[in-house]
């Protein structure tokens, strides 16, 4: 495959993926505002989520790509086809006993999950209401992210990278159609949820039955591939839940903060995600089916190349993006969401919470390209010691700091903690001799730093330039933001070129298979 059109094609779609997130977060925030209402469905709608990227996307994916790939390049393809139904069937089962279990004990997870909600007359039955709506999610959207393992091992990275894109377009339809009729827009949400996981796994279904590779429910059967499989899950479902035990504990502190803290972590988090999105996810999703590949066929240097190249490309779209979210946060915050229920003192709140996620950023995007090295190389275990020490940080940070920083203080600590992930990963690669930085990516890097300075001049510039116009009307304010933006952009692109941070014939090399 090609990195580089491989990599596009992932960020194309999750870049598409995050401006219909957006588009949904603001109708969100217009229908319900930041308080009672949107902590209860921000609340609902991450419990699904949290199981699904502890079974499924986080600990499934990362077990089972690799798997799937050695048994492709080694055995066939209609090995690894009998393959990856035996997993899709024992997963099933497993998610129907999950499932049918937590809609069970759902008031007493909520106590779990934000026992501040207590305090606060009817939320608690609220978010319960509404997380019992939106948790068969779970259901579909793991099966779904099996499907999607098994074409991106194929090459086929598009049709998966689409499929957050039905998320985003069911809710924006349920808010713009039927917010009304419903008990509350947040109980129209939480339907569309649950809606939208049928339509995701119908979506994949249907294009694995075009690759050839249709996956079926089977006769369950613990076969040798499937039990080795269940072995390297379970180190990896443990750090997805340690990773998800930090996010439960910032959920629990933030219900204790104030009313509307989980929103302002919410939104600021959703921007930040979408840089990560755009080349940290992409770039981990490309690389472990590729990685699998060629350490299979016993090419490291192939791997090596690889590696640092992607490591290359990441850093040069993340170092930018973390600046400009630091530099004119108040701005973006404001035109995104101050609408309706939104007031300026949330896109104020907000917009602090947005500057701490994005001193992470560059962080959160390493980790994604140093775990594939692991998981490609059938270690499951050293991600998940890491992963460890950084929830223990983590923990450790959000209880010295909310006390003084309030909710700043959870979003500050989960950015510590990720940086402190992301270098211990990074230093064991290298003590093992799997990353070994090459003098390409080594002269690049300060030339990328010296870009990225000159654009947050231009954008600190611009912002204080025109700051009445930000705080004008809704038009005129979004014009002028796009202004910034794009000129911020166009002054990076020129820096890059300028202190040679990249060349044309970089990305020509990387389009190449």
């Amino acid at each position: 495959m090609s990195l580089l059109r491989s990599i596009s094609t992932v960020g194309g779609y999750t870049l598409l993926s995050r401006v219909t997130g957006f588009v949904r977060d603001i109708l969100i925030a217009r229908y319900l505002g930041a308080g009672t209402l949107s902590d209860a469905f921000f609340v609902a709608f991450r419990f699904p989520n949290l199981f699904r990227q502890m079974f499924a996307e986080g600990a499934f994916t990362a077990a089972f790509v690799p798997i799937f790939a050695g048994v492709s390049e080694t055995e066939g393809r209609e090995a690894a086809h009998r393959f990856a139904e035996q997993a899709y069937t024992v997963l099933a089962l497993i998610l129907v006993v999950l499932v049918a279990g937590m809609e069970v004990v759902m008031p007493w997870a909520m106590y779990v999950l934000a026992p501040g909600f207590e305090s606060i007359a009817g939320k608690m039955e609220l978010t319960t209401e509404l997380s019992r709506l939106a948790f068969p999610y779970l259901f579909f959207i793991s099966l779904t992210a099996l499907q999607a393992g098994v074409l991106n091992s194929m090459g086929r990275f598009a049709v998966a990278a689409a499929a957050p894109i039905l998320l985003n377009l069911t809710q924006i339809v349920a808010l713009l159609g039927f917010a009304d009729l419903g008990e509350t827009p947040g109980h129209v949400l939480a339907w569309s949820v649950s809606l939208a996981g049928v339509l995701q796994f119908l979506w994949l279904y249907v294009h694995c039955r075009r690759a050839g590779m249709p996956i079926h429910f089977t006769r369950p059967r613990l076969s040798p591939k499937v039990r080795q499989l269940g072995r390297r899950v379970l180190p990896v479902v443990f750090g997805s839940g340690l990773y998800q035990v930090n996010l439960l504990v910032g959920t629990v502190l933030a219900s204790m903060v104030s009313d509307g803290a989980l929103s302002y972590l919410y939104y600021a988090d959703r921007l930040t995600q979408l840089p990560l999105g755009v080349v940290g996810v992409a770039v981990g999703t490309v690389l472990l089916p590729l990685l699998s590949r060629q350490i299979k066929a016993g090419n490291e240097e192939a791997a090596r190349w690889n590696q640092n190249r992607a490591l290359e490309f990441a850093l040069l779209l993340t170092l930018p993006a973390a600046a400009a979210l630091i530099a004119i946060a108040h701005p973006i915050i404001t035109v995104l969401f101050e609408r309706g229920a939104f007031t300026a003192s949330d896109s104020h709140a907000t917009s602090q919470a947005m500057i701490a996620f994005a001193a992470g950023l560059p962080a959160y995007v390493l980790i994604k390209v140093f775990s594939p090295a692991f998981y490609a190389r059938d270690d499951t275990a050293t991600p998940v010691k890491v992963a460890a020490a950084s929830m223990l940080a983590n923990i450790a940070l959000n209880l010295s700091l909310i006390w003084t920083l309030g909710y700043l203080g959870i979003a500050i600590g989960a950015a510590l903690s990720s940086w402190m992930n992301a270098l211990l990963l990074g230093v064991i690669l290298h003590r093992r001799g799997k990353l070994n930085l090459d003098q390409r990516m080594i002269s690049r890097l300060p030339r990328m730093v010296l870009a990225t300075a000159a654009m947050v001049g231009v954008l600190l510039v611009l912002a204080a330039r025109f700051d009445g116009p930000l705080a004008d009307g809704q038009l005129l304010r979004s014009l002028t933001l796009a202004g910034i933006v794009v000129a911020g952009a166009a002054t990076y692109g020129l820096a890059v070129f300028l202190f040679r941070a990249a060349r044309i014939a970089d990305f020509r090399g990387m389009g190449r298979r």
